[in-house]
């Protein structure tokens, strides 16, 4: 729901800075229109991206197909950089040199443009911010944390990119203004480039923590110990002494353990404790797959806390692990 109603709010902002720009001759404004365009097409990508990572798993692809959130994610955020932050650039360097002519006129439709995307925009930025504060609560993390190291990749590039946008309109509107009042076209082009930088500081981050993801950025300590947490639960398993966790989807991990399991039963036994443990572990909403083996005698065992506390909420890590 997050991703249409940014979708929505876009196509429609884009379409009105669009002839907002062509009637005033403001770059800040064209800069702003190529970012609102640059978005709409984003998320495009992002409702992509929801509906094939929910895919279960088959033969072909024993992890699911989680990891494609990251992949149309990633594509989304070059989007914001390619389309939106070169374009701003461009087009403010461009102006520069050669500015188009004024349209004093036409001033009034620029400042009421912006304030209906203002509205639109950040109708949008607030159900992002609204899933960003759920998500942290459920999480027990600040949001800002949340935001920056979610493994929720379409959620993090909805809240950015409304974000950048109601920032972007901020700068349009002044520079906008001080073209009006100085008479200055250098002010309107100055906004343009600022705007692209803003889009391509944004697109950077995004990239950063798509590329991370796809590559196996593991989750943080919270999420381990939770993990560990829940394999010790189990009344067949004694100690823990190694344990790999792995997104392979908006919160949900592949996970590698291995256990020493309870008694001294022949190996075919244990091989079937080992199987039927897995499949019990892959019942937590947060685990894909879940691969268990035997630990050697003389592993050392690893610590989760107390094993009989209340697991924190299952999801993400924390700082500094990912999410």
């Amino acid at each position: 729901m997050t991703v249409v109603i940014a979708f929505l709010a876009n196509l429609l902002v884009a379409v009105a800075k669009t002839f907002a720009a062509v009637v005033t001759g403001s770059a800040s404004l064209l800069a702003e229109a190529a970012h609102s365009w640059a978005d709409a097409g984003n998320e495009i990508f992002l409702l992509v991206a929801d509906r094939r990572s929910v895919r279960p798993k088959d033969g072909a692809h024993p992890l699911g197909y989680g990891r494609e959130a990251f992949l149309w994610s990633l594509f989304a955020a070059v989007g914001v950089f390619t389309v939106g932050a070169v374009v701003s650039v461009m087009h403010g360097v461009q102006e520069l040199f050669e500015p188009e002519p004024e349209a004093p006129s036409a001033y009034l439709l620029g400042y009421i443009v912006l304030g209906v995307s203002a509205l639109l925009e950040g109708t949008s930025f607030l159900q992002s911010v609204v899933q960003v504060r759920r998500g942290a609560g459920r999480t027990r993390r600040r949001p800002i944390d949340y935001v920056l190291n979610s493994s929720d990749s379409t959620l993090r590039a909805v809240f950015f990119e409304d974000f950048a946008a109601l920032i972007g309109l901020g700068i349009a509107a002044l520079a906008l203004m001080l073209h009006q009042v100085t008479g200055i076209a250098a002010f309107d082009a100055a906004g343009s480039i600022l705007i692209g930088v803003l889009l391509g500081a944004v697109a950077i981050v995004l990239i950063n923590r798509n590329f991370r993801l796809l590559i196996g950025w593991q989750p943080g300590t919270v999420f381990l110990e939770r993990m560990g947490r829940l394999l010790l639960s189990q009344p067949e398993i004694q100690r823990v002494t190694y344990l790999h966790l792995e997104f392979v989807g908006p919160q949900r991990v592949y996970l590698v353990a291995a256990v020493d399991i309870v008694g001294d039963s022949p190996e075919p036994q244990v091989a079937v404790a080992l199987a039927r443990l897995a499949r019990r572990i892959e019942e937590d909403e947060a685990v894909e797959t879940a691969v268990l083996t035997l630990s050697a005698p003389d592993d050392r065992d690893l610590a989760f806390g107390d094993a009989t506390a209340p697991a924190p909420a299952p999801a993400d890590g924390e700082r500094g692990g990912a999410a």
